[in-house]
C-alpha cells in the first residue's frame, strides 16, 4: 500500500513537470542536458522531468520592425528615413533562427542601415520621395538573401517616411508656394486678357448693332416723311412739299421744347428765337441741298 502511496505523490509533483503547453503559431526549443532534441509544436507536449528543459520559444507570426536611419542626400541634405521590416521565421528553420542569431532584431537593422545609406547619399533629395519604392525592395532584397541563411522571412520592407530637416521643408514649402503663385498669376492674366477681349467684341458688336439700328430708324423716318408728304397732298388740295416740310419742322420744333420742358434738370440753354423763323430754317436747308445737287451735276458735267 505504501509504495502505490508514495507513487502517487510523485506523480502528482512529477507530472507537472513533464507536462507543457505550446501555443498556436509557436514552436519550443526543447533541450536534453543541456542539448538540442527537439522543437515542440502547438499543443500538449511531454518532455522528461529534470532532464529536458524548455530552452525558449519562438515566435511564428508575421511580425514588424521599424527602423530609423538619418542619412544624407546626394544634394548634401540629411534626412531621416523610416523603414518597417516585415518578417517571420520559417516553420522548418526554427534551429537556426534560435541558436544562429543571438540578436535578430539588431541583425535586420545592422542591414537595414548598411543598404538605406548605401542607396539615398546617390539620389537628390527631390528623387529621394519618388524612389523610395526602390528603395524599399533594395532594402528587401537583400535582407531575404542574408536573413535566409539564419532562417528568417522577409514579407516585404516600406519606406513608411522620409522626413528632412525643419528647415529644408520649409524651404521647400515656400518653393512650392511661390511655383503656385506664379502659376495662379498667370492664369489670372489669361482670364482678364479674356475678360478683356469679350468686353472689346461685345462693346464692337454693339455699337454696330446700334449704327445698324440709327440707319434703319433713320430710314424709316425717311419712309414716314415721305409716305405723309404724298398723304398731306393728297389729303390737303393744293399744298406743296415746303408747306409739308414747315409742318414737319414746327412739329419737331414743339416736341423738342416739350422734352426741355419735362426734364426736371437741364444744361440747355435757349437763344432768343421765335417759330416764324422756322420758314427761314426750311429756307436755308432747301438752299444748300440745290447747291449741294448742282454742284454735284456740274463736276459730272465737267
Amino acid at each position: 500500500m505504501l509504495p502505490l502511496v508514495l507513487f502517487v505523490i510523485l506523480l502528482f509533483f512529477v507530472l507537472p513537470l513533464a507536462l507543457f503547453i505550446v501555443q498556436q503559431q509557436t514552436g519550443a526549443i526543447v533541450q536534453r542536458l543541456g542539448k538540442f532534441a527537439r522543437v515542440a509544436g502547438p499543443g500538449l507536449n511531454l518532455k522528461i522531468p529534470l532532464i529536458e528543459t524548455i530552452a525558449g520559444r519562438v515566435n511564428l507570426r508575421v511580425q514588424q520592425l521599424d527602423v530609423e536611419v538619418e542619412t544624407k542626400t546626394e544634394d548634401n541634405v540629411f534626412v531621416h528615413v523610416l523603414v518597417s521590416v516585415q518578417y517571420f521565421v520559417l516553420p522548418e528553420r526554427i534551429y537556426e533562427a534560435f541558436y544562429q542569431l543571438s540578436d535578430p532584431h539588431l541583425q535586420i537593422r545592422a542591414f537595414v542601415f548598411d543598404v538605406v545609406r548605401a542607396r539615398v547619399p546617390r539620389i537628390k533629395l527631390d528623387d529621394v520621395f519618388e524612389k523610395k519604392d526602390e528603395i524599399a525592395d533594395a532594402v528587401k532584397s537583400e535582407l531575404a538573401e542574408v536573413m535566409d541563411d539564419f532562417g528568417y522571412g522577409i514579407v516585404k520592407a516600406l519606406v513608411t517616411d522620409i522626413d528632412p530637416d525643419i528647415k529644408v521643408k520649409e524651404a521647400m514649402n515656400e518653393i512650392n508656394a511661390a511655383q503656385r503663385l506664379r502659376v495662379a498669376a498667370a492664369e489670372k492674366g489669361e482670364a482678364e486678357r479674356i475678360l478683356k477681349v469679350k468686353a472689346a467684341e461685345a462693346e464692337a458688336q454693339s455699337k454696330a448693332l446700334q449704327g445698324r439700328g440709327i440707319a434703319d430708324q433713320r430710314k424709316a423716318i425717311i419712309e414716314g416723311l415721305r409716305a405723309s408728304v404724298e398723304e398731306f397732298k393728297q389729303g390737303v388740295p393744293g399744298a406743296t412739299a415746303q408747306d409739308v416740310m414747315n409742318l414737319v419742322l414746327m412739329t419737331q420744333y414743339f416736341d423738342t421744347l416739350k422734352e426741355i420742358g419735362v426734364a426736371s434738370k437741364t444744361n440747355t440753354i435757349l437763344i432768343p428765337h421765335s417759330p416764324g423763323g422756322l420758314s427761314e430754317v426750311a429756307s436755308q436747308i432747301r438752299s444748300a441741298m440745290i447747291t449741294a445737287d448742282a454742284a454735284v451735276h456740274g463736276a459730272q458735267g465737267g
